[in-house]
């Protein structure tokens, strides 16, 4: 009976260490986590910023007129297309209205 109670009584201990080490684990890989959100955190808004600077209309012009040799469509250029979706009755639905630069190239090509 006392190598029994013995016996429980070093259960109990053992399990009350390995609670105890099994807090302070969880416990570093909390911080652990916290600290990689932050750094995730972190990137989000640099990429935030790089996409934001990226995709400003004024570089985007620039670059197409630039680098790719395009530029605005001239008077002429430009056909107004009017459309209705279909399947909508005409009088329950407004014009959708629709640019589109003419292509002047010779060989047809975009």
């Amino acid at each position: 009976m006392k190598a029994v109670t013995v016996f429980l009584g070093l259960c109990l201990v053992f399990v009350f260490v390995w609670e105890r080490v099994d807090v302070v684990r969880i416990g570093y890989q909390i911080e652990r986590l916290k600290r990689d959100k932050t750094v995730l955190e972190r990137q989000r808004d640099e990429l935030r910023v790089k996409f934001s600077t990226l995709s400003a209309s004024d570089r985007i012009a620039k670059l197409a007129t630039e680098k790719l040799g395009m530029s605005l469509p001239q008077q002429g250029q430009i056909i107004v297309v009017q459309s209705r979706p279909s399947g909508v009755h005409p009088s329950g639905i407004a014009l959708v209205e629709l640019k589109v630069a003419r292509n002047d190239l010779p060989s047809g090509r975009f």
